[in-house]
């Protein structure tokens, strides 16, 4: 009750949620109207970013990628909202998830694993990994996701039930190591998604890489947890190969951490981050201000060209 205001919208998204796929498209065409040609939402911003990351095309494909982007934005927004009632097989149709059977094997070898993953197609659908895994949370294997808490509370809440449909958890970026930690202290091994392609927070240790063009600070504490619990590490590669379909590719980076030099795991993901990028420019979220304040490369100008 103490969000009594915010009960119609929760009314409107649950009836949204119960349309089929090709009302909730036409809503999303709508949407990108408004966003794109009325509002213009951040779209200065989104096409800013997306000339400075491919100098090498014509502004004529700079806004072809940006119109692509806000349509996909659109569809985002309406296939989250669609988790509320979503079925198994509904989202066995619309997601194919490849490579699910590596972390089945690191699991019954006794490893836990964390996932790389972006802002990259739907990115809140990739909880449905469990629906392909042999070791998940029916049989006592945590799965979770890592995320930053929302400054609305409704909206908070209303995501972290969406992001548990399919028996996932949430764990606050503020507090995953310690969760993390109680559970391997515990012996329950963990699947965990780190999404780590945005600005590191204020006071974090940082690496920076040319990353699109730019030189680019990494988050690294996703790399940090990986070295300290010796976790398996994999890239969640995202493709879109039609609307409303997502195919999800894990692409092992390493199952021994200490061997790599300090910083090559954030290296390897940020090279395979960009290739996903550099693939299809329309499916990453541009509208974050990735590169509000500049850094400088190291001395050794690593890249991920």
């Amino acid at each position: 009750m103490k969000y009594w205001q915010y009960k119609p919208l929760g009314w409107l998204f649950g009836g949204i949620s119960r349309l089929p796929f090709g009302m909730l498209y036409v809503l999303s065409d709508i949407l990108f109207v408004l966003l794109y040609h009325v509002v213009g939402y951040r779209r200065k911003v989104a096409l800013k970013n997306i000339a400075d990351s491919f100098p090498d095309k014509s502004p004529e494909e700079h806004k072809a990628i940006c119109r692509q982007f806000f349509r996909n934005f659109a569809d985002y927004f309406f296939e989250t909202i669609k988790m509320n009632h979503i079925t198994d097989d509904e989202m066995r149709r619309h997601t194919v998830i490849e490579g699910v059977e590596q972390i089945d094997r690191y699991v019954e070898q006794g490893r836990s694993v964390a996932v790389y993953f972006s802002h990259c197609g739907n990115w809140e659908w990739g909880t449905s990994i469990t629906l392909w895994a042999r070791n998940n949370p029916t049989n006592g294997v945590v799965y979770a996701q890592v995320y930053r808490p929302l400054t609305n509370k409704w909206f908070d809440a209303y995501f972290l039930k969406l992001r548990s449909r399919f028996g996932s958890v949430s764990f606050d970026k503020r507090m995953v190591f310690r969760d993390l930690l109680l559970l391997k202290r515990d012996g329950v091994l963990s699947v965990t998604g780190f999404m780590s392609d945005q600005k590191p927070s204020a006071g974090d240790v940082t690496h920076v890489v040319k990353f699109l063009n730019h030189p680019t600070a990494m988050i690294t504490g996703t790399e940090t947890i990986v070295r300290r619990l010796n976790l398996v590490a994999f890239y969640w590669d995202v493709e879109k190969p039609s609307r409303g379909h997502y195919k999800l590719t894990l692409r092992l980076i390493t199952d021994n951490p200490d061997s790599m030099p300090q910083f090559a795991i954030t290296d390897v993901y940020a090279r395979l981050l960009q290739q996903t990028i550099e693939r299809n420019p329309s499916i990453w979220l541009w509208t974050h201000k990735r590169w509000k304040y500049p850094v400088q490369y190291p001395s050794t100008d690593e890249h991920c060209d």
